[in-house]
């Protein structure tokens, strides 16, 4: 869904689909007529693997490229990007009006390529800047609300790390556990204060990026220096709160806007495939 706004993007799929995965429909729920909804169709070679939108900007994630078209009115082609093996669609956007940030697995094992997307007339070429995030394979990204952070984490599933995406400075290294886990999600908080991360161990953690005295820490951390391999563990940071979902079950989580608890977690999970 296009913010809280009537259009949505849908793509085909399952055992019986009614619409192809080769392409990206754009439903409008405001027009009156079901054969009225389907406004816009964008079709590619290959399966598209994840869409992301902006009030601006639509993204389109295949398995070794991503293209980014104007939107919705008059769309065209903008940019493409040929990308790593991407089996999973990893991608975010940002959705800020003053970045235009996107955010993708680069091209060597467990880097970042960061595009801003305002940084050239369509149709040109961009310089991506790269991040090397991790030693393997990016399994989970996200963006910031404000464009400023970006968070990932490896194929492992055990470690979180947060950059600055102008500096390209790595601020923290977080911890959602010790045994390697498929994440399904990271979520940033409205305000950038908190991250959120799902798994499929059934559990998904609420880590404190602003005040990280709120996180906890191994009992190790106050010993001091304890060498090189256990280093590592003891000075990352845990979750300073965690909540229970069926195992193994995928989930989505993002925080509530607004109201008595605009840093309240809301997950949703599906029963079945990812």
């Amino acid at each position: 869904m296009l913010n809280r706004s009537n259009l949505l993007a849908l793509v085909g799929g399952g055992s019986s689909p009614k619409f192809s995965d080769l392409s990206v429909l754009i439903w409008d729920d405001a027009r009156e007529g079901k054969d009225e909804k389907l406004v816009l169709e964008f079709t590619f070679p290959k399966p598209v693997l994840a869409v992301r939108m902006r009030h601006d900007k639509l993204v389109v994630v295949l398995r070794s490229r991503i293209y980014v078209f104007s939107f919705p009115d008059n769309p065209s082609k903008l940019f493409e990007f040929d990308t790593r093996d991407n089996p999973k669609g990893i991608c975010d956007l940002c959705p800020s009006l003053e970045k235009q940030l996107l955010v993708f697995p680069g091209h060597k094992c467990g880097s970042l390529q960061l595009v801003d997307l305002s940084s050239a007339a369509p149709g040109t070429s961009l310089a991506p800047v790269t991040i090397n995030a991790h030693q393997s394979e990016v399994g989970c990204v996200a963006l910031s609300p404000p464009g400023t952070l970006v968070a990932s984490a490896s194929r492992r599933g055990t470690l979180i790390r947060l950059f600055d995406t102008q500096s390209r400075a790595r601020l923290l290294e977080l911890r959602r556990g010790t045994d390697p886990a498929t994440l399904y999600c990271l979520a940033f908080s409205p305000d950038s204060a908190f991250l959120c991360a799902a798994s499929d161990k059934g559990t998904g953690h609420v880590f404190a990026l602003r005040d990280t005295r709120l996180n906890r820490r191994s009992a190790l951390a106050r010993v001091g220096k304890v060498g090189p391999v256990l280093g590592p563990y003891v000075e990352s940071q845990w979750s300073l709160a965690s909540f229970a979902v069926p195992a193994e079950a995928p989930c989505v989580c993002a925080f509530g806007r607004g109201g008595r608890s605009p840093s309240s977690v809301v997950g949703e999970y599906l029963r079945g495939g990812y």
